[in-house]
């Protein structure tokens, strides 16, 4: 009976070891004897107890941060660099015979990669196009990755450290640009007040009673302010008038 038990008990453990379980986002890499045999799953499957050995494969997407990393732009200046990296395997079999760990292969190239092609563009052109540069990191590291089994979804670059100095720099050019759009929006708007003062004086030029209509609309506006001071506007023409009498008396 003891002996039966252990019989028992031992294919219990045969059976337990040879069925496998995996979810439907998993895969199972299959070898037998060190030859790989096929990829399994998902599903229930059965392995041949000490013969067979599985590698379990995840199919979900990998969200790999990429730690900083110090750049010389194109126009000289030192940055650090930081992004995030999505992948995820679609060829189970390469992700594990081509590559040793595929995880931290795909990390250390999407480090070279990133400072190589920041390295290649000038500061404005990271600050303002990153998009662009987005895109092409993903292009790059999904070729280079491509032998493993990963397919690289998308790299977004999270943030650009500048030094003190360039911050203080780009802040005096940002102060320098509101300045001068300020200035041109206040010329802009001299010369077109001057379009219209120049057409009412061609108006005036025209029409004599105008003018006259504006002495009498510029008393009306002082005798409703509270004030011991009055002023009479005097028509330009009467003091013209007045000035030519007075050198005719003087000849």
């Amino acid at each position: 009976m003891v002996g039966f038990g252990v019989v028992a008990a031992l294919l219990i453990m045969l059976v337990s070891s040879a069925v496998r379980v995996l979810r439907e986002y998993e895969r199972a890499v299959v070898f037998r004897l060190g030859r790989f045999t096929g990829v399994k799953g998902p599903g229930l499957f059965l392995l041949i107890p000490i013969v067979d050995r599985m590698v379990r494969i995840s199919l979900r997407v990998v969200t790999m941060d990429v730690p900083p990393q110090d750049v010389i732009t194109r126009d000289n200046v030192s940055i650090k660099v930081n992004a995030v990296l999505y992948f995820r395997v679609v060829n189970p079999e390469e992700a594990v015979i081509s590559v040793e760990d595929f995880f931290y292969a795909t990390s250390q190239i999407a480090q070279t990669t990133m400072r190589s092609v920041v390295g290649e563009h000038e500061l404005d052109q990271i600050l303002s196009d990153r998009e662009r540069l987005n895109q092409q990191l993903q292009t790059i590291i999904d070729e280079r990755t491509d032998p493993w089994g990963i397919k690289v979804t998308a790299v977004e670059i999270k943030d650009v450290d500048l030094p003190q100095e360039m911050r203080r720099a780009i802040a005096r050019q940002a102060e320098s640009e509101r300045e001068r759009r300020a200035k041109i929006i206040h010329a802009e708007g001299e010369f077109q007040a001057s379009e219209k003062l120049a057409a009412a004086a061609g108006i005036i030029s025209k029409e004599p009673m105008a003018l006259q209509l504006r002495y009498l609309s510029t008393l009306s506006e002082i005798s409703s302010e509270q004030t011991t001071t009055i002023v009479f506007p005097v028509p330009i023409d009467f003091l013209t008038a007045i000035a030519q009498k007075g050198n005719a008396r003087g000849a």
